[in-house]
């Protein structure tokens, strides 16, 4: 809507995780080293873990790309509540695996011998499982026995494990003792402080195209980092409406107070609804309470501080939602995908 506007050739701050937008802040290096590591090493697990909208899948989704599809067979799960069962059924699903009418037995069989067929033909298999922290203990035990799958000395699958920060805790409990033994590298994305989302800002704005316009003064994006945790979604979020409101004003330089206007609509629009109270005057009041000065500031920043707690956990809640819709289309995608593949299998003579 506003890239004609600003001069941009593509939209710099969508939603939507985009590996050509890839920003390499300290902590993303690292998550990204241990990636490629844990490719190279060919074994066992890593585990990434980091906040909603830190990054993760855009991390993973470049690793993809770059991966060498001779070279690498990679499939990517989003886990959603699933039992062992339907866990190991996915899994094979991922793969091209026949899972329909097969038993658990049927299908550990089927697999192993899909892996070992890959060897032979001198590709690795690497199982991608996000939103990690959706699997029980049963899930996350029948992929650790997939880890088991040798051919010679060569261990036949390697599994990454992307969740959010719980997984790290979930990891720590006594049942998860045989999943620890077998994780090579672990690595938590964090939020950018103040001068990483300048710069991831600036970033995202000049791979959109951007030259000379927008422009900003310093003091806006301290503003920005405050509203936005320093998580690139939120970063995203916060920015998208910096520059719909420029388009709307007719202006192409930020300060502080257009970044704080805007700062201030959102949390307006998502607070929730004030409740319904009687109407009560400062004549109702005021023959029975006296209130001093001290005691009302305290009951200012009380409030102030409520509200802010507020606004955060609700917009938590929305990029959960989000996030859950974006994993229900990727896994109708996965079922679109694997009814065309057994739709062109050719069909056995009855």
């Amino acid at each position: 809507m506003y890239e004609d506007y600003f001069g941009l050739s593509s939209k710099p701050f969508q939603l939507n995780p985009d590996p050509s937008f890839y920003f390499g802040s300290t902590q993303h290096r690292r998550a990204k080293a241990y990636l490629e590591y844990g490719v190279r090493r060919n074994e066992g697990f890593i585990v990434i873990t980091g906040e909603v909208g830190a990054g993760k899948t855009t991390i993973v989704r470049g690793l993809l790309e770059s991966l060498d599809p001779n070279a690498m067979m990679a499939v990517q799960l989003v886990s959603t509540q699933l039992g062992a069962d339907d866990t190991l059924r996915m899994v094979g699903a991922a793969f091209g695996v026949p899972v329909k009418g097969n038993s658990k037995a049927e299908l550990l069989m089927a697999l192993e011998a899909y892996l070992i067929t890959q060897a032979t033909l001198g590709k690795r298999c690497l199982l991608i499982v996000d939103e990690a922290q959706n699997l029980d203990h049963h899930a996350v035990e029948e992929l650790r026995m997939l880890s088991n799958f040798q051919y010679g000395k060569q261990a036949l699958l390697q599994t990454f494990l992307i969740g959010q920060p719980e997984f790290r805790d979930i990891l720590q409990s006594p049942n998860m003792l045989q999943l620890r033994q077998r994780v090579t590298a672990t690595c938590h994305i964090g939020p950018m402080d103040v001068n990483e989302t300048r710069a991831y800002i600036e970033h995202r704005l000049k791979r959109a195209g951007a030259t000379d316009k927008p422009s900003f003064d310093d003091a806006v994006f301290p503003i920005l980092f405050e509203a936005s945790a320093g998580i690139p979604r939120r970063i995203n979020g916060v920015c998208d409406r910096l520059l719909l409101h420029g388009f709307l004003s007719e202006k192409t330089h930020f300060a502080a107070n257009d970044a704080q206007e805007v700062v201030d609509e959102m949390k307006a629009e998502m607070a929730s609804p004030p409740s319904r109270v009687p109407d009560i005057t400062l004549d109702d009041i005021q023959g029975d309470t006296e209130f001093s000065a001290v005691l009302a500031d305290g009951l200012l920043t009380q409030i102030e501080r409520l509200a802010a707690e507020q606004y955060n956990d609700r917009l938590n809640r929305i990029e959960r939602s989000m996030l859950r819709q974006e994993r229900v289309n990727i896994e109708i995608l996965a079922m679109l995908q694997k009814l065309v593949i057994d739709a062109r299998s050719p069909k056995e003579p009855s």
